[in-house]
């Protein structure tokens, strides 16, 4: 379900402060035309576009049609960054490097003087110098004082209209929020190019002045604290939720974290806020893998920490990763012992891909197949030369989610529903035994954190 776009919506606020013009066209419910009917009406000067790994298509086009009217086109976001030569060479004329705020008020006091000569001096720049050769300037130092900040310009969009969405399909509205940015963790397939490896948190008093006016303004049913890492900081969870509690804001929400940054203090408080689920990037069931993707994490431990969490009261969602290099039959037979083991209440699975710029993508650049122009892929159509083929875990995902499901349709789930999932999980398997042969070798057809036509989430009562 969607979200607004929170990094654009604190661009906005923070360039409306600096006194700058600024209108937010949100391509979330937008079709190709809605946005060449904004260039026409609004004539921007300059377009700054923010980019993800699966909106780089959309991009490009949106970049194309600004250049077709003459206007100034600035990208940013995760996406841009690792991959600023191509984004320079399909029309960007700058792209943004980590935080945007700062750097894009310079760049827009830059340009009415002097274009885009002398950009030599703004620092968290790309750009293309005069013989089409990319420019690199010195980082950005990252914003000290989140508490600083303006909140999200949520008044410049159609908010109503993303709460309207979560009521038609979830029955209760849903608003995101953040109180942190970045993560100081070493995954090594994990993207680190907005924020780094630090991690700024915000004044908890401050957080909830901004929960406070949510409730109040929007009365969404629940938060979704969208933080990398939300309970980092063990006694700043403490403090936020004595805090809300002293206020009486009590919304349910949910979150993300590690189970390292779990104990049952953390719980304790969690619940007190009225946390209804935490999700965990438990990854794999194999220590072995665990270790290779630098995760500084347990399998017993996500366990424990699970059981923690339910027995407050909160469900726990769990991220799992198949593929991951040296992955073998046997730990995935451990991911899905420690899904039996470990109970969450859905997880949700991925195979592995590399992304631009993370250690991961140096590991295996050697080896990857590209399989189409840049312009016309993404990261997750990359292939890996030599592991198993997309067919391969397609069954790889249909063993573990009915494996795991016929496991717990036996307390509850009816003698039915574990036939069904026994038998898809041995469909699963067999199907890993067919395909075990073939390799990647050219790129086929994406994948992603999902599952095949015929899968869906692992839940509780629907395996």
């Amino acid at each position: 379900m969607p979200y607004p776009p929170l990094g654009l919506l604190y661009l906005s606020s923070h360039l409306k402060a600096e006194g700058f013009s600024v209108e937010i066209h949100d391509s979330t419910f937008a079709s190709p035309d809605d946005f060449e009917d904004h260039l026409s009406a609004a004539r921007p000067g300059v377009v700054g576009i923010y980019a993800t790994l699966m909106t780089r298509g959309r991009v490009l086009e949106m970049i194309s049609m600004c250049r077709d009217r003459g206007i100034w086109v600035v990208v940013g976001g995760p996406e841009p960054a690792p991959n600023a030569a191509e984004y320079l060479a399909h029309g960007a004329h700058a792209v943004v490097v980590g935080e945007g705020e700062v750097t894009l008020a310079e760049l827009l006091r830059h340009l009415p003087e002097r274009g885009f000569d002398g950009l030599e001096g703004i620092h968290g720049l790309r750009f293309l110098d005069g013989e089409e050769r990319v420019v690199a300037t010195p980082d950005r130092a990252q914003i000290s004082d989140l508490t600083a900040q303006p909140w999200p310009d949520r008044d410049a969009i159609d908010l109503d209209r993303y709460l309207q969405t979560w009521r038609d399909h979830h029955g209760g509205s849903s608003i995101s929020l953040v109180t942190s940015r970045g993560c100081p963790y070493t995954c090594r397939w994990c993207s680190h190019d907005v924020y780094g490896r630090s991690h700024r948190r915000r004044r908890v008093e401050e957080v909830a002045d901004e929960v406070a006016h949510l409730a109040e303004r929007y009365q969404p049913d629940q938060l979704w604290y969208t933080d990398d890492v939300f309970t980092l900081n063990r006694p700043w969870v403490a403090a936020l939720a004595s805090e809300l509690g002293r206020r009486g804001l009590r919304i349910p929400f949910e979150c993300i974290s590690r189970a390292d940054r779990i104990d049952e203090s953390v719980a304790d408080a969690l619940a007190e806020m009225g946390c209804r689920r935490l999700w965990i990037g438990s990854e794999s069931g194999s220590q072995r893998v665990l270790d290779r993707m630098g995760r500084r994490t347990t399998v017993s431990d996500v366990q424990a920490k699970t059981a923690l969490l339910r027995s407050r009261g909160i469900e726990v969602g769990m991220f799992i990763m198949l593929g991951y290099e040296g992955e073998t039959v046997a730990d995935l037979q451990a991911t899905i012992d420690h899904l039996k083991t470990s109970a969450p209440d859905i997880f949700l699975t991925t195979v592995a891909y590399p992304i631009r710029g993370t250690e991961y993508f140096r590991e295996v650049e050697g080896r990857i197949v590209a399989g189409g122009p840049w312009a016309e892929r993404t990261d997750r159509d990359l292939r890996i030369k030599g592991r198993h083929s997309r067919r391969y875990y397609r069954h790889a995902t249909r063993w573990m989610v009915n494996e795991v499901g016929s496991h717990r349709a036996r307390t509850g789930g009816g003698r039915l529903k574990q036939l069904r999932c026994w038998l898809a999980a041995r469909a699963g398997r067999i199907g890993m035994f067919a395909s075990r042969s073939g390799r990647e070798e050219t790129a086929v057809e994406a994948s992603g954190r999902g599952w095949g036509p015929s899968e869906e989430p692992a839940r509780r009562g629907k395996p």
